[in-house]
């Protein structure tokens, strides 16, 4: 962890060696008192002599190794030595919202993937789920969270909304007058208004001065229905069903080329299921369908997702098959680097180098 301490303490220790080795200490040859000899050479080749100074030479040698080798031992302990791991904490989870375009051309398409979603939702694990719906203005239908049952249960309702919208357009006709000829036929259809108006009273606010199917508006609050967008743990996506007809009489803030871009930038994924070209609103309307498919391509494309177009073969949920199986969809282990300190072979060095230096140290004072 500090690796100046061996960069600088390694040559210190052998340039202090070299020192001691080459420059003789001072007064080393001196008389200093003590048994006067002559013959020095004699005693010098007696071999008991020569064994006894062989035997200082040699542990005074592994002393000095002993001595070295606790130095540096102590400088590797300084420095910190440590091991960096990576280690799996979790895998990533995924954060899905279904935001759903609930006007009534769209209430078969709607109806297919609640239906099939309900299946999808049960084999979800640690994935959050969620569900905005929109039209003139949008409604947190089910707010992200991993109470399964719950999600299917909300999905079951909004089934039950599909079905009468169905209802409503099969008693009113579209360009129709809302005009019956019995009492049960208008009770009928107050009860069936009323039934529609509990969920529709939150997506057409303002209904009469701005519109309906505020696309991009819709894809919007999806987005920020999303908690702590900078989060990188969780991959993040919508699922948007809408036949990307505009009938907003307001600029919408943000329109679908902005919203997409806000998904862009917060790194969130959107795959769009459009509807069929027989679909209900093109049946009955002159529509540019191509360009509001293009456009709704451009827009899901520009985030990474991709734009599924429902037909004879492109059912549903061959649809949400594709979507899963779609690589933003995948998920990854959750890694993390962790740094552990590693100063046990070191202490285990020192302490042999200490233990080592000592026993010679008896030795050489003959013990």
């Amino acid at each position: 962890m500090y690796p100046y301490v061996i960069k600088y303490g390694i040559p210190l220790l052998a340039v202090a060696v070299f020192i001691l080795h080459i420059i003789p200490a001072p007064g080393r040859k001196d008389y200093t008192g003590g048994i006067r000899t002559g013959a020095a050479s004699l005693i010098n080749s007696l071999p008991l002599y020569r064994r006894v100074y062989r035997r200082s030479r040699i542990l005074s040698f592994i002393f000095e190794l002993f001595v070295i080798g606790a130095i540096v031992s102590s400088l590797f302990l300084i420095a910190r030595p440590f091991k960096t791991e990576k280690i799996k904490i979790g895998v990533q989870k995924r954060d899905i919202i279904l935001c759903l375009d609930v006007s009534y051309s769209l209430y078969e398409l709607n109806y297919e993937l609640a239906d099939y979603l309900e299946e999808v939702v049960t084999e979800l694990q640690g994935d959050r789920f969620g569900i905005t719906i929109f039209n003139t203005s949008s409604v947190v239908f089910v707010p992200l969270t991993d109470d399964y049952s719950y999600v299917v249960t909300r999905l079951e309702d909004l089934e039950e909304y599909f079905v009468l919208q169905k209802e409503y357009e099969d008693m009113i006709p579209p360009g129709d007058w809302i005009t019956f000829d019995t009492d049960e036929e208008w009770d009928a259809y107050y009860a069936l208004d009323a039934e529609l108006g509990y969920i529709e009273a939150g997506t057409l606010v303002n209904n009469s001065e701005r519109g309906s199917s505020l696309i991009g508006e819709g894809l919007a609050s999806a987005l920020y229905s999303f908690p702590s967008l900078g989060d990188e743990s969780r991959t993040r996506i919508i699922i948007l069903a809408t036949d990307n007809a505009d009938a907003s009489k307001v600029p919408e803030i943000p329109d679908l080329a902005g919203a997409s871009a806000l998904c862009e930038k917060n790194d969130v994924t959107v795959f769009a299921i459009f509807p069929t070209e027989d679909a209900y609103f093109y049946e009955y309307t002159v529509a540019d369908y191509e360009g509001f498919k293009s456009d709704l391509r451009n827009a899901v494309e520009n985030t990474g997702g991709e734009l599924y177009v429902q037909s004879q073969s492109e059912t549903v949920s061959s649809i949400v098959e594709e979507i899963r199986s779609h690589e933003a969809m995948s998920v990854d282990d959750i890694i993390t680097e962790v740094r552990t300190d590693t100063p046990v072979p070191y202490i285990i060095s020192l302490l042999i180098c200490i233990a080592g230096s000592c026993l010679v140290l008896l030795f050489l004072k003959g013990k």
